[in-house]
């Protein structure tokens, strides 16, 4: 009976996978960024992995203390301020709803500038002492990680992975430099739209002369705000032959946040892995007081608001015109809203500090989703098949509102000019227009029918990596070029001197024939 008793064994052991636990270390970017890392570190935990996640002590989201993963709380601040910054966004709708001068709107954009420059600076400042700390980067290489889950958004990760020589894996969407994109993939700007620009891939002359002027204003802010950060910092610590941004090209996998059902058609790269919607998952069931009020709009339907984490209220007239508009509709509304209590707030209108975004979207009585225009948001409401109305404030939210209105599920409002009525026309409009719902529904179709959902796809590649110690056959060599390399300016200018020389000598050898065969005829008839 032993032996049968061991030879089952043996059997039942042959017959399972082995599955090989991997060591990740993970530098995340706080806010609402955490909320999809968090996603990946779930996955990654419930695949065996073991995490150690590095956070400041000022951190908004990241808690110390997880089952899900381990954490190294650092001793110097992150430069994450969430009051300053929610206070930056209510001064920034007050000034444009006031229609404030353009020199103020200006002065207040250049603080925006100045906040992230002073993000990066106390960042840089925390890396420094971080790499200062020889105590913690032992313990940091004795722990054998596989490699490092990052961020680009930020660059603390980027430089500490390459300290520490370890594969680099990013969960990205913008970079220090902005949209990811544009870091390592050829970006022609004759069809491919700047963010922030508000273009499709189908730009008239004015448009495309636009978009140049968008990016280069766009390296008018890197070499404010990024250059002078990473730029002495880089060549202290990785040579001064290194660009800080060949540390972010040269990373093994980048996790592409979004995908070409969001953006538009454009070159990209083989280790680009296209990941859009990973977060989203089918809505779970909801509270019973929840559930009792959808049920109660009966035909008519839900319409739930939501303006993301940094946007816990409105200005007090906004809410007021946003309320009265909502009571003149027969559908029930859930609305998450912190401050007080509109005076006009109808009866069909709940309410709540917080809302569980996925589920209520996933709910099949919902009718419309009110939004700020955060990726993640819109990313549930596509998975869901929900249209959208848009309230856009800062950052990239009016960008992918833009590309949504220009596939005909979303109606964009200015914070600057929403009222009651035109709050109320766009909310029906997309709510009785067959159009928005139906084209939601085929971008939710497209974007479900795939032969690997996205966070199962995310995860073989992080494993890859874990594997075979890097994917350095994915990558690129055209970081290490200068961009006078990279464009060919070298051989152009080589090859127009080759031509430049030869047509000079045939000139040259025409010239000298020429005076030949003319100063011998003229002798003759001399």
């Amino acid at each position: 009976m032993y032996r049968l008793a061991l030879v089952a064994l043996a059997a039942l052991l042959c017959t399972t996978n082995s599955v090989s636990g991997g060591n990740v270390l993970v530098f995340p970017l706080d806010g609402s960024h955490w909320i999809n890392m968090k996603v990946i570190i779930e996955e990654l935990h419930s695949r065996g992995h073991e995490i150690t996640v590095m956070r400041p002590p000022d951190s908004w989201y990241i808690k110390p203390e997880s089952p899900h993963y381990k954490s190294i709380t650092l001793n110097s601040s992150g430069g994450f301020d969430e009051e300053q910054f929610g206070e930056f966004v209510a001064t920034m709708i007050k000034m444009r709803r006031e229609g404030a001068s353009l020199w103020a709107r200006l002065s207040l954009e250049y603080e925006l500038v100045q906040q992230f420059y002073e993000m990066h600076r106390l960042l840089l400042i925390m890396v420094e002492e971080l790499f200062e700390n020889t105590e913690m980067m032992q313990s940091l290489q004795d722990a054998k990680y596989d490699l490092l889950l990052t961020d680009p958004g930020i660059g603390a990760g980027v430089l500490l992975g390459h300290r520490l020589g370890l594969p680099l894996v990013f969960n990205v969407r913008w970079t220090i430099q902005g949209e990811g994109h544009f870091a390592i993939a050829p970006s022609p700007l004759s069809y491919v739209p700047v963010p922030i620009g508000e273009l499709t891939d189908k730009m008239t002359f004015s448009q495309r002369v636009k978009n140049v002027l968008i990016y280069l204003f766009s390296h008018l802010q890197i070499m404010y705000v990024t250059d002078p950060n990473y730029i002495p910092f880089v060549h202290k610590h990785f040579g001064k032959d290194v660009h800080y941004m060949e540390l972010f090209q040269a990373a093994d996998i980048w996790l592409m946040r979004n995908d070409f059902i969001f953006e538009f058609p454009r070159p990209t790269m083989p280790n680009v892995v296209y990941m859009s919607g990973f977060q989203c998952k089918p809505s779970k069931p909801l509270s019973k007081e929840l559930e009792d009020f959808v049920q109660s709009s009966g035909e008519h339907g839900v319409i739930v608001m939501t303006l993301g984490t940094l946007v816990e209220k409105l200005p007090k007239d906004i809410t007021e015109d946003i309320a009265a508009a909502f009571a003149q509709l027969p559908q029930k509304v859930i609305w998450r809203h912190k401050g007080q209590r509109p005076s006009t707030l109808g009866n069909n209108t709940l309410m709540l500090d917080w809302l569980p975004q996925n589920d209520l979207l996933g709910h099949p009585k919902t009718r419309v989703f009110v939004a700020h225009g955060g990726t993640n948001g819109i990313q549930e409401a596509i998975y869901h098949g929900v249209p959208l109305v848009g309230l856009p404030l800062m950052f990239d939210q009016q960008d992918n509102f833009s590309r949504m209105k220009a596939r005909g599920v979303a109606k964009v409002l200015d914070i600057a000019t929403v009222n009651k009525d035109n709050f109320l026309e766009a909310v029906k409009e997309v709510l009785y227009e067959p159009s928005y719902r139906e084209k939601m529904k085929t971008m939710s179709n497209l974007q479900r029918d795939q032969p690997m959902k996205p966070l199962d796809r995310a995860m073989f590649w992080i494993e890859f990596v874990m594997r075979h110690k890097g994917a350095k056959h994915l990558r690129t060599e055209s970081y290490k070029m200068s961009t006078i390399q990279y464009h060919s300016i070298d051989v152009m200018a080589f090859l127009l001197a080759v031509i430049l020389i030869l047509l000079t000598l045939v000139i040259a050898v025409v010239r000298f024939l020429w005076r030949r065969v003319f100063c011998r005829t003229k002798i003759k008839k001399e």
